[in-house]
């Protein structure tokens, strides 16, 4: 054989790195001449040259971020490095107590973080085990079993049905080839195949000289070429794209990070001022340092990363509830803040299984079937009369059933658990409908055995089956499917002329069409059948029957609750365009623009793409690169985008996407490896619950930061007013609230008190409001305004409760009285806190309008704390960790009452909100 320079192994290519001569455009011959090879494949040899020269045949696996790395990224935030500068501090004065509690804080946050996030990255990994299979090639003119690893440009190679491809090829020869490209292209049913060249502009789905690495044959079978292996594949190209992308932050990180950092950098410059007051003021420099710290640790919200953690963490389990499983915490947010949403058409608005939609003979007879799905009970609506019972379809339209049952290939399997067919679904589609007619399909294949098949053929476009006669008969029938382009020109011209309007009118809507026919055989055509048997006499027209993939049950109600909500659902498919423009004119998913194609996103610069995006509802026959930087479109517009899908081809826009939504059932490791929400029955109706419980954790979620960081107003406010006004005696500055004390209501105190408000109810209001501007600040005005006035009435109670206890004079102070008047302090803010709880459990409404037992876990944190309170309180050993002294009852009852005060100014607060509101309306 003669081998070529290897330049010559490869078509050209232009400065991006892709094919100007594309293997699909070229002849059989053209290829195995440019890969220099020919039909009896390579010899070992040559095949061990390439290998070397071209490399495995197995994508190339991107390394991602160390372990290391990823632990390095969890400290990177002002709000930790604050804590680690208070922790160093601290140890460096001795303060030992204070720095571990501070630094265990972060080092649990640190570990949080690096579980959740050292599992990202795997997508790729996933794509590489969709070639792990053997293959059959040719060898030294020997067909021969090989790892699919070692396969080489010009090998030859044989597929069969069931058959996964391994790598891209160029085919020679087919026979009946149809293949499953579902997961590269989004096609929702298998595709013809043939070695017969196509333009060299075609798209992927298009390309029907090529198979593609992942894809599965459906049916069938072919010898082809390899013509690209490893990272050159479709495959490749795919996973080229995926370790391109950097995954967005989510809206609610970004809030926390921005509040944090404005939180740090006003704690900076307040603890900064506060060291030069309290040397001004004669405080030794340790204690001024100490006090500085102190209020550090008072403002910054240490339990903030705890609280939100609580919050994702409960909707992660009811939404797991809800089928819906959730790959990383912040995800569970971000859907609810989500205003696009882009789904894929097949297996998610669809079941992805053909069922028979209508049936039309020539003599006027037309049928509804209804119902879904391969095991739905479905009925029959003939002529618009009532629904017809199974066994009640007579006549012309039963007669086309049986047709359509007879020239069949594929077979109904009851065995599992879910019924499936076992075949090509259009096949398997006809025979579910004529189940549904009436048809008994085990009674009609045993008295119709087939006598002779001619299968399914690209080029012929039709298959024919001779069924032997039935007991009593001795006629002899060959019944003929396929397209009905080919058949109408062989059937009556009146019958051709009045299928043809049904033709236009059925492909309108999006349906697949096919014709069958019937033709009497004189007996004298043996047991064969060939390509000329359409050659043998004019066909009779049995009728038409139109297929499709039909929506799912809650479908069309959960599109409108997402567009009630104000989200902007959009569907992207690799199906064509009349059948996608079809589905989204029944889920009322349109848009003011037409649909788009891939080859028009292609030509659309950024800024035209990101217009036309937002008008368009439907874009069809998208490829992998289309729809990643469609999404990149929507989002450079402002938009929170999700992404659903199953497919390879989707995994690069899941990845990017601010929230990729994988199918559980259909989807490939690839789809859910990228996504961050993977969804147990691959039914869009969940993603509407999944975006209802997003919208329900950030309403909790801010009612958590609602509650929680008054707290650490008042705390810090309560440093601040000791440093300026409390005296300092026998050089040691008088505190109402010891740096350790305010740990524990930071970290103990005010975590158990929020986190039974991740279990609060959902606002009625949820999705019927607007999703929220992910420019929005994390804190709303009324918010802030909320958290500053009760900050300073609990500063109030707490310093009033202090000095009513506390021996104070300007030159001594006892011990004892101190801790008593400290723990106090303490005491009373954690009853501030449990009755400011039960304000937090509504922001705007009275408590009563949710209902006081509505949520059972306020109470058990309340027990909790009063609990733990007491073993701070009264407890030896947690007394000298705490530097806390005993109360009497009388203490504990003034401390419940004045913690109570809160109570009457929130409510009468909430009442001039909602009167102003109600005026302004």
């Amino acid at each position: 054989m003669a081998i070529s320079e290897p330049h010559a192994l490869r078509p050209a290519e232009d400065e991006r790195g892709t094919t100007t001569a594309a293997w699909h455009a070229s002849s059989s011959e053209d290829v195995l001449a440019r890969l220099a090879s020919d039909p009896r494949g390579l010899s070992a040899a040559e095949a061990v040259r390439r290998l070397a020269e071209h490399g495995p045949n197995r994508l190339t696996r991107q390394r991602g971020p160390s372990a290391w790395a990823v632990l390095a990224r969890q400290v990177a935030s002002p709000l930790i490095y604050a804590l680690l500068i208070a922790a160093v501090v601290a140890f460096a004065l001795g303060d030992l107590a204070d720095g571990a509690v501070v630094l265990g804080v972060v080092v649990l946050n640190a570990l949080i973080g690096f579980v959740q996030e050292y599992r990202a990255g795997r997508a790729i990994q996933a794509l590489t085990l969709l070639v792990s299979e053997p293959a059959t090639v040719r060898r030294d003119g020997r067909w021969t079993r090989v790892d699919a690893a070692v396969l080489v440009p010009g090998d030859v190679v044989s597929v069969e049905a069931s058959a996964r491809v391994v790598a891209d090829l160029r085919i020679l020869r087919a026979d009946g080839l149809r293949v499953d490209e579902s997961t590269l292209t989004g096609e929702s049913v298998p595709v013809d195949k043939s070695p017969a060249p196509v333009g060299p502009a075609a798209e992927l789905a298009e390309r029907r000289s090529m198979l593609h690495g992942g894809s599965l044959v459906a049916a069938g079978s072919a010898v082809a070429a390899v013509v690209e292996t490893g990272d050159r594949t479709e495959l490749g190209r795919i996973s080229g794209l995926l370790g391109g992308i950097e995954k967005i932050r989510t809206p609610l990180t970004l809030g926390i990070a921005r509040l944090g950092s404005v939180v740090t950098r006003v704690v900076a410059v307040v603890a900064v001022v506060l060291l030069g007051v309290a040397l001004l003021r004669g405080f030794p420099l340790a204690d001024a340092a100490l006090a500085a710290i102190t209020l550090a640790v008072a403002a910054i919200p240490e339990g903030l990363p705890a609280i939100v953690t609580i919050a994702l963490a409960v909707g992660v389990q009811r939404m797991a509830r809800r089928r819906a499983v959730v790959r990383e915490l912040p995800a569970v947010e971000t859907l609810g803040s989500t205003s696009v949403i882009c789904t894929d058409k097949t297996g998610t608005l669809t079941r992805n299984e053909m069922v028979l939609r209508r049936a039309w003979t020539p003599r006027g007879d037309e049928a509804e079937f209804e119902g879904v799905g391969y095991e739905a009970a479905g009925r029959v609506v003939v002529g618009g009369r009532p629904p017809t019972p199974a066994g009640r379809v007579r006549g012309p339209l039963r007669e086309l059933l049986v047709g359509a049952a007879l020239a069949n290939e594929a077979r109904l399997d009851d065995a599992g658990e879910r019924r499936a067919v076992l075949g090509d679904p259009t096949d398997g589609a006809l025979l579910v409908a004529a189940e549904r007619g009436g048809v008994d399909l085990a009674e009609l294949f045993r008295g119709h055995p087939p006598r002779a098949v001619l299968p399914f053929d690209s080029e012929r476009r039709y298959m024919a089956s001779s069924p032997e006669p039935g007991t009593g008969c001795t006629r002899r029938v060959t019944y003929v499917k396929g397209a009905p382009e080919v058949l109408l020109a062989r059937v009556d011209p009146t019958d051709a002329e009045s299928a043809g309007a049904v033709l236009d009118a059925y492909a309108a809507d999006g349906l697949r069409v096919l014709a069958v026919c019937r033709r009497d055989d004189d007996g004298s055509s043996g047991a064969a059948l060939d390509a000329a048997v359409l050659d043998g006499g004019r066909l009779e027209l049995l009728g038409l029957v139109a297929l499709i993939d039909p929506l799912r049950p809650r479908v069309v109600d959960a599109v409108r609750a997402c567009r009630g909500a104000g989200i902007d659902v959009k569907m992207i498919t690799g199906d064509h365009a009349a059948t996608a423009a079809a589905i989204g004119r029944e889920l009322g998913i349109t848009g003011r623009q037409p649909p788009m194609t891939g080859a028009e996103i292609a030509e659309l610069s950024a800024d035209d793409l990101r217009a036309r995006a937002r008008a368009t509802g439907v874009f069809a026959r998208v490829a992998p690169e289309h729809k990643l930087k469609l999404v990149r479109a929507l989002q450079a517009g402002g938009a929170v985008t999700a992404m659903t899908g199953d497919g390879v081809n989707d995994a690069p826009a899941l990845r990017q996407a601010d929230i990729g939504v994988a199918m559980g059932r259909a989807g490939t490791a690839a789809a859910k490896e990228a996504a961050d929400i993977v969804l147990g029955d691959d039914d869009f109706a969940t993603i509407r619950a999944a975006v209802e419980e997003g919208r329900r954790v950030y309403d909790n979620l801010v009612k958590a930061l609602a509650f929680a960081l008054p707290t650490n107003v008042g705390e810090a406010l309560i440093v601040l007013v000791a440093v300026l006004a409390f005296p300092v005696v026998g050089g040691t500055p008088v505190l109402p609230i010891e740096p350790v004390q305010i740990l524990w209501i930071n970290l103990v105190a005010t975590v158990s008190l929020a986190l039974p408000i991740a279990f609060e109810a959902q606002e009625p209001d949820s999705m019927r409001r607007p999703p929220r501007d992910p420019q929005e600040r994390l804190l709303s005005r009324f918010v802030v305004v909320r958290t500053l006035y009760v900050g300073v009435l609990m500063t109030a109670v707490a310093i009033s409760l202090f000095l009513a206890v506390a021996a104070l004079t300007g030159t001594a102070a006892h011990a004892a009285p101190i801790a008593q008047a400290q723990t106090l302090a303490v005491t009373s803010v954690a009853f501030f806190q449990i009755f400011y709880l039960l304000m937090c459990r509504t922001l705007t409404a009275p408590v009563r309008s949710i209902g006081w037992t509505s949520n059972r876990y306020v109470f058990a944190g309340i027990a909790v704390l009063l609990v733990l309170q007491a073993a701070v309180v009264h407890l030896p050993v947690l007394q000298a960790v705490f530097r806390t002294a005993d109360l009497t009852v009388g203490q504990w009852a003034l401390a419940a009452t004045a913690g109570a005060v809160v109570v009457p100014v929130v409510a009468v607060e909430k009442w001039w909100r909602r009167r102003r509101t109600a005026v302004a309306a």
